[in-house]
């Protein structure tokens, strides 16, 4: 892992929190009802610092392999406009993305758990493995979250960058 000050210097400058849904905003399963229509389970507190992320003047969007009506539910009622599904080429929408929000790399930072987030985990200023990732994720990342995909890992990498940014106090005064 990079040392502390280095780490905290990217914190400061992202802007875009750009995020994966299987594996970090989910836990990974795919829960199926009896009439075959998927279910995914998404963490309150995930949502909870997606808002406050929001609220600092932070920007989020989702980056997804996988396409659902769920996921596209979820990005609205969290006011997240930047979303792209079934995208099997993350690199690609990224450097699109990046190009239409007017950002560098530097000021991006990418959650991810998996093979398919890597070309994005190289690029990104500031790569973030969930908990549970996979080791190439983990070892690709410049930070490791304490907790697991679905169960608090973004409401964890939300308050460790607005920390870094002086903002998380501000919420509680």
């Amino acid at each position: 892992m990079e040392k502390q000050a280095a780490l905290e210097e990217r914190m400061k400058r992202v802007r875009l929190i750009i995020l994966d849904v299987d594996g970090v905003l989910t836990d990974g399963g795919i829960y199926m009802g009896p009439d075959g229509e998927a279910l995914k389970r998404f963490d309150i507190k995930d949502g909870a610092g997606i808002m406050l992320w929001h609220r600092s003047g932070g920007k989020t969007a989702i980056l997804t392999g996988r396409s659902s009506k769920i996921v596209e539910n979820r990005a609205k009622e969290l006011s997240i406009s930047v979303v792209r599904q079934g995208c099997l080429d993350k690199r690609a929408v990224y450097e699109e993305l990046k190009k239409e929000l007017l950002l560098s790399d530097d000021e991006i930072a990418y959650i991810g758990d998996d093979f398919i987030d890597l070309p994005v985990m190289r690029v990104a200023g500031l790569p973030i493995a969930v908990a549970d990732a996979a080791p190439e994720a983990k070892n690709a990342a410049r930070l490791v979250m304490d907790h697991a995909g679905g169960h608090g890992a973004v409401r964890e990498a939300v308050e460790r960058i607005l920390r870094a940014q002086n903002k998380w106090e501000a919420f509680f005064v």
